[in-house]
């Protein structure tokens, strides 16, 4: 047994928290993904994800002159760079990629289940690609074809099904492939030309790797036209121009963001969130961090009951039912029978969709006020059920006064504008009726057999967290809950009164742990993330849910902000978080969503301190249809505005670019290089374990071997990644 020490990263990494007491055999296997992961990615020791899933040590016959501590870790690299040679060529190339310009990332935030609003955000780069091509090509390309290149950049796809309608001759594919792979072949280039090979060739499609590099390469080399005519000409006769066409426009929008990280919210309110998640799995190089939407979300996947209920009810008031019944095969019949018998004489005025579709209306209505019943009983039964939250005058049913038509909430009764409540006993106003746990049950099993949302759920867990740091930037979705004096605020969290950063990193475990355990306990609180006061996803005192379905006295409905909100105004105060995350409060900017710019109101994202800022996306129009992409580059740091998306039909037929307007938040004197960020800190880090490596052979600690042929049982890293 060995205990965990990770010295550079005080934070719990998959699981395994610092100082917990693991088998030998299990920090092995961590140790040797841990490896080829950081290989792959180049993530900070910070950011690392250890796999901790079991698989069988490669037999190798690597030896040691003495057994050493220190050597074990070494050994490990040792799988990879068997002699001093191949690790001090890792070397020479890593202390290369140092050099290079730092990539560009991308932070998108709460994207509410717009589909196709984010595609196209991702198509045009957030509007990044735009002023590439202009400055590349204004000499060469008249204004239509400029209008033309882009549009084939944004949706290559699209682009290339309609062209194939109208390119039917051999000879009109030629002209046609020939004139535009010219300029894709040099935009390639220049976006290849800010990484390392290894990197860039990664997100060539594999079938194509090999043709990609030749033509990429043919301009720096003897070859005349006719080598990159001669393979265009095939790829034509086999009819695989276009296909062809549609591969690069899909790599350079790849190679134009080197990292996408959406911070967090990818669900509700819109339509499909299924396709959100869909479409986001699709990048080569995507971080989630958690929104409360998401938490939402994972609790509803994992069984906890009150949290199914709330994605009934927020899905049927939007009518968002698609997601349900087509992206995530769960169906809703029981949820309806229920509607249909129990609630047949309530009309539910009150409960009413804000779109229409196929269902009635007065039986969405129903169903949506059925859900919400059973929501408040589950609630009112997980308070109960966790005291340590002071959570109690948040339970309301018991406090109706079913004779009166009141309710008493803090002290104050107010009238009730529905009174039908068919489902409570007053004698035990959070005991499901049999037809409500029977439809519950039946509900349950399909959000727990849905592999799609399976599938997604540990997707966003796997590539997600609660925060990251990048490029001075440090990220989250809500806030850090403080008292009005800037104080961070403690939540009671597996026994222990946690704050600031512990808080957010311990709360990391519980959601990793909940996703393979599942316990009670821990979906509990994936409640708690949701909606709870001192939830860092969430930031305020309630969500008035029940008070806005069933009293009119607006004064009911307020949600008071967490003092967060409000200090991050402050100089001082933006410090103190920055310094709580392990950064620099010069230069450092807080970066989060969660909150909706209300730009019609004069409000601006960049806040008074300048050292915060908001990138609500608000994609959804139940926010305005207005929201932001915040840009890492080299040289500076970009907020890039979005407005109304209408389709793709009108981008393709009017070529309308969805960021019209980028407002420069920062400007470097001098563009940063991959040295300069967390990407240069892992690098560096190892370097340092290559050097030991290589020491380790000199000083013959360590015997060499020759380089192992392919049929080698060596695993692949990739292979060790997909396991």
């Amino acid at each position: 047994m060995i205990t965990v020490r990770h010295d550079r990263a005080p934070r719990n990494v998959g699981g395994v928290a610092n100082g917990s007491t693991i088998p030998l055999k299990t920090a092995q296997m961590c140790l040797y993904a841990h490896f080829s992961y950081t290989l792959d990615r180049f993530r900070s020791p910070a950011t690392t994800t250890f796999c901790l899933t079991p698989f069988t040590m490669p037999n190798t016959s690597l030896s040691f002159k003495r057994p050493e501590a220190d050597l074990t870790m070494l050994e490990l690299l040792a799988l990879e760079y068997p002699n001093v040679d191949a690790a001090i060529a890792e070397v020479a190339r890593l202390a290369a990629v140092q050099t290079l310009p730092k990539s560009a990332v991308h932070v998108i935030s709460d994207i509410h289940g717009e589909d196709k609003k984010l595609q196209h955000v991702i198509n045009n780069a957030s509007g990044t690609l735009r002023p590439l091509v202009e400055e590349m090509f204004a000499d060469s390309m008249t204004p239509d074809e400029m209008a033309e290149f882009l549009k084939l950049t944004f949706y290559p796809a699209e682009v290339t099904e309609r062209l194939s309608q109208t390119l039917t001759q051999p000879d009109d594919i030629r002209a046609y492939a020939a004139r535009t792979l010219k300029p894709q072949l040099e935009l390639l280039r220049y976006l290849v030309s800010n990484y390392s090979l290894r990197l860039a060739t990664k997100l060539f499609p594999a079938e194509y790797s090999e043709l990609l590099l030749e033509m990429l390469h043919a301009p720096t080399t003897e070859r005349g036209s006719e080598f990159v005519a001669a393979m265009l000409d095939e790829l034509v006769s086999r009819g695989r121009g276009l296909h062809l066409i549609h591969l690069l426009g899909r790599l350079i929008r790849n190679l134009a963001v080197g990292e996408l990280i959406i911070g967090g919210d990818c669900w509700d309110r819109g339509p499909r969130g299924d396709r959100v998640v869909d479409y986001l799995r699709l990048q080569p190089n995507v971080e989630f961090i958690w929104g409360n939407h998401d938490a939402l979300w994972m609790g509803a996947a994992l069984g906890n009951e009150a949290l199914i209920c709330t994605v009934l009810r927020v899905s049927l008031r939007y009518r968002r039912l698609g997601q349900l019944d087509e992206g995530y095969s769960i169906p809703l019949t029981p949820l309806e029978h229920l509607a249909r018998t129990v609630y047949a004489d309530d009309p539910a005025e009150f409960f009413m969709p804000k779109s229409e579709g196929m269902r009635p209306n007065d039986v969405v209505a129903r169903m949506q006020k059925a859900a919400a019943v059973m929501q408040f009983k589950l609630e009112g039964q997980l308070i109960h059920r966790n005291p340590q939250w002071g959570l109690d005058h948040r339970r309301l049913l018991h406090r109706i006064d079913h004779a009166r038509g009141t309710i008493e909430i803090d002290g104050q009764v107010y009238d009730l504008r529905d009174r039908m409540f068919p489902t409570i006993d007053p004698a035990d106003p959070y005991r499901l009726t049999a037809e409500e746990s029977s439809c519950l049950s039946c509900l349950k099993h399909s959000f727990l057999s849905s592999q799609k949302l399976q599938e997604q759920i540990r997707l966003m867990v796997g590539h997600g967290s609660m925060y990251l740091r990048r490029d001075e930037c440090l990220i989250f979705h809500g806030c850090v809950p403080s008292d009005a004096d800037g104080k961070f605020l403690p939540l009671m969290v597996d026994g222990q009164s946690l704050a600031g950063r512990e808080l957010f990193e311990t709360i990391e475990t519980v959601v990793r742990r909940a996703v393979v355990g599942a316990a009670e306990p821990d979906l509990d609180f994936l409640w708690y993330l949701w909606s709870g006061p001192r939830s860092p996803l969430f930031g305020k005192d309630r969500i008035a849910t029940f008070e806005r379905d069933f009293i009119q006295d607006k004064a009911s409905h307020r949600e008071t902000k967490d003092p967060y909100f409000a200090l991050i105004h402050e100089v001082k105060f933006c410090d103190r978080v920055l310094a709580e995350f392990g950064m620099e409060s010069d230069g450092g900017l807080i970066v989060n969503g969660h909150v909706p710019v209300k730009v019609e109101a004069g409000e601006s994202p960049l806040k008074r301190s300048g050292k915060a800022i908001t990138i609500d996306g608000a994609f959804s129009e139940a926010y305005g249809d207005y929201g932001y992409t915040l840009v890492l580059e080299a040289s500076r740091i970009v907020l890039a505005e979005h407005h109304h998306f209408e389709s793709v039909d009108a981008a393709l037929r009017d070529g309308i670019d969805i960021v019209p307007k980028v407002q420069e938040i920062r400007v470097f004197d001098h563009p940063r290089c991959t040295r300069d960020t967390e990407r240069g800190q892992g690098i560096r880090y190892r370097i340092e374990m290559l050097e030991r490596l290589i020491d380790a052979y000199q000083t013959n600690r360590l015997h060499e071997h020759a380089a192992r042929a392919s049929t080698d049982v060596l695993p692949h890293r990739n292979v060790l990644r997909s396991t």
